[in-house]
């Protein structure tokens, strides 16, 4: 039997694994388009604290000076302050009330290019800096707005607050998901009562059961289809209140 020389041996093997292994064991860990997405619907809610950062002390430039939250604790520095949960703006649910600011909603932008949302995004007019948004930060709100935002008209009626969703499929989900944190009636200890936000907001709901909490380990449902959380919110809309 020939003897195999142990350098070649060893130069073949390094090889291998820069060629092969390595690319790929890398490719495994590099965070794909739900995540950045995911990430995106969360820095929407609340940048800052997704980011660990702390709130900005100053009141938003851009932010109406007669709006309700001018200089409230960051508050003003929301994306979702301004453009709504449902991400209409003043053309929905945010067209009257403490959360009105006549600005519009995010939909508008949703089929602009890339290079024309990043450019959008880093206008003196949102004020963003590099130490508050990342590059990487905006490419996660710009893939957020392309394809994470939709019209919530489909899934919830915006005269009643009812979801369109079928209860007994969101039970299943809920009961599997959501449960462990949330208990089986939707208000275990230290968390939201979840049936009365599913009411009183289930836009916001609807949102964060797809893109998660900000800075917490609530899962993020987005790869499932809308129709799912949907049928979530619906469950939640049936659990009793009090």
């Amino acid at each position: 039997m020939k003897k195999i020389n142990l350098n070649v041996f060893l130069t073949v093997l390094l090889g291998m694994v820069i060629t092969y292994i390595l690319p790929h064991s890398l490719l495994a860990a590099e965070p794909g388009m739900a995540y950045s997405i995911s990430k995106g619907g969360r820095l929407y809610d609340k940048w800052y604290k997704e980011n660990l950062a702390k709130s900005p002390k100053d009141a938003h430039p851009s932010y109406p000076e007669n709006g309700h939250y001018k200089g409230s604790k960051g508050n003003d520095w929301r994306c979702k302050e301004c453009h709504g949960w449902d991400y209409q703006g003043k053309n929905g649910q945010y067209k009257s009330g403490k959360h009105s600011t006549g600005i519009t909603g995010i939909m508008l932008a949703k089929n602009k290019s890339r290079e024309d949302l990043r450019a959008i995004l880093t206008r003196p007019v949102h004020s963003y800096t590099q130490d508050m948004l990342s590059q990487q930060n905006i490419t996660d709100l710009v893939n957020f707005i392309q394809s994470g935002t939709l019209d919530m008209s489909h899934y919830i009626d915006a005269s009643t607050k009812a979801a369109k969703g079928q209860a007994e499929r969101g039970k299943s989900y809920y009961e599997t998901l959501c449960v462990n944190c949330h208990g089986l009636s939707g208000k275990a200890e230290d968390m939201p009562d979840l049936p009365a936000l599913a009411w009183k907001n289930p836009w916001e709901v609807m949102h964060k059961i797809r893109f998660g909490q900000p800075a917490e380990d609530m899962p993020a449902l987005n790869a499932f289809e809308p129709s799912v959380t949907a049928d979530i919110l619906t469950y939640l809309q049936k659990l009793p209140e009090k």
